[in-house]
């Protein structure tokens, strides 16, 4: 516990230090109190100073920076998040650069070898200094070999100790985030512990480099008769939970525009594909790269589109493909009355909202597109303008589709730069109306029957236990002695059990630690 609350004070140093807090206070007031804690705790030491002149967003981007590895993923997952920080902060926030000095090749190879083994490590020649660096990976060429020959490939290895860093900083976060929270009944309303127990969560993910690897062999699954479209594959006997190998790019970045046109790709068509080849993934697969910026995005000879960094990607359930496929064609097709039924169907929409009303609230989001030129209109922009518009519905924001929504505005972005007179309904058309034509065809409305039938079949041996425990439920919801509030998350409710008790310890050692701090830096 007192590791956790030093690197608590280390944080507070941070925070105050870095002109972080100023910047904070910019955006949302914090407490007297809160403040009085952050002048204290930087004493002895000199503020960063920040340009008064640049936005509050931009001088968190740059206070964030000087924090560290931990605080630039904080950065980048609430740049994710606008329905929690905002959009003009969110903006801001996808400026961070998540670039940091290269760790040595002779450490690099020591971690390839203890990983995959050495026999396998013997099958790997030419390994290049690293091309990429970044805070949880980096990335280096080399060739394996095959039965088939040697083939160039792609290296992605974890830093060292990179888990254990960001563990302890995520703990002594967490820590911070309970106590803010549960002292200032003002900071509740920025939800502090979920922010930070979401990005455990991601942080998690991305320190398992076979989860990358498994979403880069499901996207190359899924897209795999997409001609124009090539993932990279995985060779899995070169990967491991902290190496990662895969395709070497043969490619030219997709922001090199004169270089394509010197090879004779059509940059109206190469436009086209990218849009589509996004929206099949989202609206045909329910599985969608998430980071479709232009760094990540390669071109071939061919002309083919090759993606690269699967650590970010979007699920859609059937439910939420539907709803986007239907809301998109409605808009297109202007029928606003559809797209509000659509809302309600898919119970998006509290049941007693006004359906005319919400059909003219939609209106209001439409007509003003279609009076705009072509080069104007952007499905991931009016997905933002409808959102903003259910929220006045209550209707509960979904995070996969602020994902969406956000990669769809960047992918739009990407397709312009390439042909500025893309126009985006056009190009959506075909891809929506061939899934909705499949999804409302006989054979699926067939097999759909078939497997909800199956389903009720499974579950008939469970019925009477089923029973017998919703007649015991009803029971104690009768005696009062059933508490129907429902946790966001039984992880994060545990956390929050942990945190009860450390809160408890800090205020009897709270003194202690800040004099030995203060003594020690």
């Amino acid at each position: 516990m007192i590791k956790r609350i030093f690197k608590l004070f280390q944080i507070a140093r941070k925070l105050s230090t870095s002109g972080a807090v100023g910047v904070i206070n910019e955006i949302h007031t914090l407490p007297a109190s809160l403040n009085l804690f952050f002048n204290f705790i930087s004493l002895g030491t000199s503020p960063s100073t920040i340009d008064k002149k640049i936005k509050p967003g931009e001088k968190l981007c740059f206070a964030l920076q000087g924090m560290g590895t931990t605080f630039i993923k904080l950065g980048q997952f609430l740049a994710t998040r606008p329905d929690i920080i905002g959009e003009e902060l969110a903006k801001n926030l996808e400026k961070l650069q998540d670039k940091v000095p290269a760790f040595d090749l002779h450490d690099a190879k020591k971690v390839i070898k203890k990983e995959i083994g050495e026999n396998y490590f013997n099958n790997i020649t030419g390994i290049t200094e690293p091309i990429a660096a970044a805070s949880i990976a980096q990335v280096h060429l080399a060739k394996i070999k095959l039965e088939s020959g040697h083939k160039e490939v792609a290296i992605k290895i974890l830093r060292p100790d990179i888990e254990k860093l960001f563990n302890e900083e995520l703990d002594a976060l967490m820590l911070f985030a309970y106590i803010v929270e549960n002292t200032f009944s003002k900071a509740k309303r920025l939800k502090l512990v979920e922010v930070v127990h979401l990005l455990r969560e991601i942080t998690n993910i991305e320190m398992d480099l076979r989860f990358e690897a498994a979403a880069a062999n499901e996207l190359f699954e899924n897209t795999k008769n997409d001609i124009g479209f090539n993932v990279p594959k995985i060779y899995w006997n070169y990967t491991t939970k902290k190496v990662m190998t895969l395709d070497k790019v043969e490619g030219i970045s997709i922001r090199e525009h004169e270089k394509l046109k010197e090879l004779g790709v059509d940059l109206k068509k190469l436009a086209e594909n990218l849009i589509q080849y996004f929206l099949k993934q989202a609206v045909r697969d329910g599985f969608f790269h998430g980071d479709m910026h232009q760094g990540n995005l390669f071109v071939d000879s061919k002309g083919n589109i090759i993606p690269v960094d699967f650590g970010i990607m979007g699920r859609l359930d059937k439910n939420n493909r539907k709803f986007l496929a239907e809301i998109l064609y409605g808009f297109i097709r202007r029928d606003y009355v559809k797209v509000a039924e659509v809302h309600f169907q898919a119970g998006l929409v509290p049941q007693n909202a006004s359906k005319e009303e919400f059909a003219q609230a939609l209106r209001s989001v439409g007509e003003p597109i279609f009076g705009q030129s072509i080069k104007d209109i952007s499905g991931g922009n009016l997905l933002a303008q409808l959102f903003e518009i259910t929220e006045k519905f209550n209707m509960a924001t979904q995070p996969p589709l602020l994902l969406l929504q956000k990669t769809m505005v960047v992918v739009e972005g990407v397709a312009r730069k390439l042909y500025p007179e893309t126009n985006i309904w056009e190009v959506s058309r075909p891809v929506l109306e061939e899934w909705l034509k499949n999804t409302k065809s006989p054979k699926s409305t067939i097999d759909t029957a078939i497997n909800t039938s199956s389903e009720i079949l499974k579950r008939i041996p469970e019925l009477p236990q089923l029973m017998d425990r919703a007649d015991y439920a009803l029971k104690l919801m009768a005696d009062g002695k059933l508490n129907l509030a429902i946790g966001t998350n039984k992880n994060l409710e545990m956390e929050q059990m942990k945190l009860k008790n450390f809160r408890n310890n800090i205020v009897i050692s709270f003194f202690g630690i800040v004099i030995v701090f203060l003594l020690v830096f």
